[in-house]
C-alpha cells in the first residue's frame, strides 16, 4: 500500500486495532510517545516522534504507510498557534 492509496477503511482499522491495544496494555510508560500502527498486520510502533518510528523502519528495511497517535492524546498533532 501507498500513502496514494490510503483510504477511510484503513484509517478505521488502524484506529480499531489502536483501542484494542490501548485497552489491554498500562500504556502510563508511553505517556506523550508516538505510537505507529500498521492498518494492515495491526504491528504498532513506539517512538519519540513519527520520525524517529520512521527511521527505525527504515533501519530494517521495512517501509510501510502507517497512522500515528500521540499516547495519551487525542490527536497526533494539533496545528494552530496559542490564543
Amino acid at each position: 500500500m501507498t500513502v496514494a492509496e490510503w483510504t477511510k477503511a484503513d484509517t478505521e482499522r488502524a484506529e480499531k486495532f489502536w483501542a484494542e491495544y490501548a485497552a489491554s496494555n498500562d500504556l502510563t510508560d508511553r505517556h506523550g510517545q508516538a505510537a505507529g500502527i500498521d492498518p494492515v498486520s495491526g504491528r504498532i510502533w513506539f517512538g519519540k516522534s513519527a520520525s524517529d518510528i520512521f527511521r527505525q523502519l527504515k533501519a530494517t528495511g521495512e517501509v510501510v504507510p502507517l497512522f500515528f497517535v500521540r499516547v495519551g492524546y487525542g490527536s497526533y498533532l494539533r496545528k494552530g498557534g496559542r490564543r
